[in-house]
């Protein structure tokens, strides 16, 4: 499962293939051929051994899986223990949810508005950077180091809500609606099979969001120095406005690409460390998400 940057690219269940992922398994009907597709299946009789750590994933020995291929549904792994499932992956996004969430809550009450306070969420925002990068090249998931990350980013997001919240009343609790709105709008477009996630729709996103990061990254360099006035792209204007809506829009994209690797990860049999690794790619989509829709609120909401 080889990574880049953990914002602009989601780890494929898949250790040596990218995006191979996503063209495995139909995502709402339609065949697959054979098990070719399916990073796990290598195992199967005749088929390479190189490469795959899960070759003997029980879901490759199954006589009956073109069978199931034919029907027009993904495959599914019988169950076997170690093998990642949908509770799996559910527990462990809300035990890092629920670290970022009392990270937050600590930090806004604990921490006064102030610029002391604003240098420390800067500083933790900089610190679980690193986690994440490191976590991202990472071939395993490390628990403690994606939980780090949870924390140190719940501090980072509990002051800067406070920063809106202290002149924005409320701002915080509708970016939070905004959120859910977003991932279960998403959910839902995903599940109804609107967007098919292949890897061609991969690309083209990740091509899109890194153009995005760098624009904006070249904007924060203008503004410092003076060169574009109120923030520039990321003014408190109509731009603004505009700006951050497409952000929340590769948000969503970036939860499609989740959803999907947790889709191939189940069907494929994918151990269940895997679990942690779908957890932190949703956590960093919902924040992701959630930041954006605090500068959206406060851009309808005005300057007063």
């Amino acid at each position: 499962m080889r990574s880049s940057n953990p914002v602009f690219s989601r780890r494929g269940f898949s250790r040596d293939n990218g995006y191979a992922g996503f063209n495995a398994a139909p995502q709402a009907g339609g065949p697959a051929v054979g098990t070719q597709g399916n990073p796990y299946a290598q195992g199967a009789p005749g088929a390479s051994q190189s490469g795959n750590p899960y070759a003997q994933n029980p879901y490759a020995q199954n006589p009956y899986a073109q069978q199931d291929l034919q029907h027009g549904a993904p495959p599914q792994a019988p169950p076997a223990a170690g093998r990642m499932t949908m509770d799996d992956v559910v527990a462990r996004t809300a035990l890092t949810l629920g670290t970022v969430t009392v990270g937050a809550v600590l930090a806004w009450v604990l921490l006064p508005v102030t610029s002391t306070s604003f240098g420390l969420a800067i500083g933790s925002a900089l610190i679980a950077m690193v986690f994440a990068l490191v976590q991202a090249f990472k071939r395993k998931a490390s628990p403690p180091l994606i939980l780090a990350y949870a924390a140190f980013e719940g501090v980072f997001l509990g002051v800067i809500s406070e920063m809106y919240n202290s002149r924005w009343s409320g701002a915080p609790f509708q970016a939070v609606l905004g959120t859910m709105a977003v991932s279960g709008a998403t959910l839902l477009i995903y599940k109804a099979g609107w967007i098919r996630v292949t890897a061609r729709y991969a690309r083209i996103g990740m091509a899109i969001a890194i153009a995005f990061v760098l624009v904006m990254a070249v904007n924060l360099l203008l503004v410092v120095f003076g060169v574009a006035d109120d923030g520039g792209l990321r003014s408190m204007g109509p731009l603004g406005a505009i700006v951050g809506i497409l952000a929340i829009v590769l948000g969503a994209f970036f939860l499609t690409l989740d959803f999907k690797q947790i889709e191939d990860g189940i069907a494929y049999g994918a151990p269940r460390d895997e679990a942690w690794l779908a957890a932190f790619g949703l956590t960093m989509s919902l924040v992701w998400i959630y930041l954006e829709m605090l500068r959206l609120v406060a851009i309808f909401s005005g300057n007063d």
